[in-house]
């Protein structure tokens, strides 16, 4: 009954292989990989401004400036210290930080809030190119959020019954100082029970940094200091997922092995939804029988 269904998907079926094969070769064989600075190797789907406008993806298009690589992000601008290709993260820096200058200063807010959560392809409302946690929306894999925060607090008298806070008053040359307020920060979240009287939130700023602290280890303003010049850790995982997977997917990253799962979820030719996504792999699973199923 369906064979004349087969004998077209047949057909089909070289044509599927050569168009998908000529998109592939036009977006990576054709774009070497470019560089600037201490960073090397971008390559897709990061592209630098000058390069040639069929080269990367728009949404990862990082600057170049004094042979400095620079990443506009959200209202703020970054450096870019690292890219790394196996696990899909890449490491930037708040470019108000000065290395070994006490009295610099991070110009930008950005929190984990400011980041969709996990990955969902079809989840329409969230359009970041970029994530704030190691792996995807479901599948498995570690989900844990790739950056901490750190918070600067605006105190209108000394805060002396909290370690958490680190007075860096005397490290900053502001005028709220001649007015009588001190400058705090503090690793991590601020919780209920961390809030003072007379304090407020002047800024933060994100870092992967504090990770590498030891238990109930004292912080100290070097110690935040090594945390901002080091920077935090963004993933561009959803644009690998939506390479591999077109339609509805759970993806995760195994970060042990620094391997994608991804199971893809999509409509077939005929309406239903299937495992088997793309042109070339429909075409093939069609044609091989799997999906018809004689009636007696």
């Amino acid at each position: 009954m369906w064979w004349w269904v087969r004998v077209i998907l047949v057909l089909l079926l070289p044509f599927s292989l050569l168009i998908q094969q000529g998109s592939s070769s036009t977006t990576t064989s054709a774009c070497p990989p470019s560089s600037c600075g201490k960073i090397s190797n971008i390559s897709y789907p990061f592209r630098l401004k000058d390069d040639p406008i069929h080269c990367g993806d728009s949404r990862y298009e990082l600057s170049c400036e004094n042979n400095v690589t620079t990443l506009n992000l959200y209202s703020g601008k970054y450096y870019v210290k690292s890219i790394n290709y196996n696990n899909f993260i890449i490491r930037l820096v708040d470019i108000g930080i000065q290395q070994d200058n006490c009295s610099s200063f991070p110009l930008y807010f950005l929190t984990q809030s400011d980041f969709c959560v996990r990955y969902n392809y079809v989840d329409k409302y969230c359009t970041d190119p970029y994530q704030a946690t190691a792996g995807g929306g479901g599948g498995g894999g570690s989900n844990a959020h790739l950056f901490e925060h750190i918070v600067y607090l605006n105190c209108t008298h000394r805060v002396t019954n909290n370690p958490k806070y680190v007075n860096i008053s005397s490290c900053l040359n502001w005028s709220s100082k001649s007015q009588g307020y001190y400058i705090y920060a503090m690793a991590g979240d601020l919780i209920a029970d961390d809030f003072q009287v007379g304090c407020h939130v002047m800024l933060v700023t994100p870092t992967s940094w504090l990770r590498n602290l030891q238990g109930n280890e004292v912080v100290s303003y070097d110690v935040i200091r090594k945390a901002l010049e080091y920077g935090f850790e963004i993933s561009w995982l959803r644009h690998i997922f939506q390479d591999r997977c077109k339609g509805s997917t759970q993806c995760s990253l195994n970060t042990s092995t620094e391997t994608l799962q991804c199971v893809c979820f999509c409509r077939s030719f005929w309406g239903t939804w299937s495992e088997t996504c793309g042109i070339r792999s429909q075409l093939s699973f069609y044609t091989k029988g799997k999906h018809f199923s004689k009636k007696y």
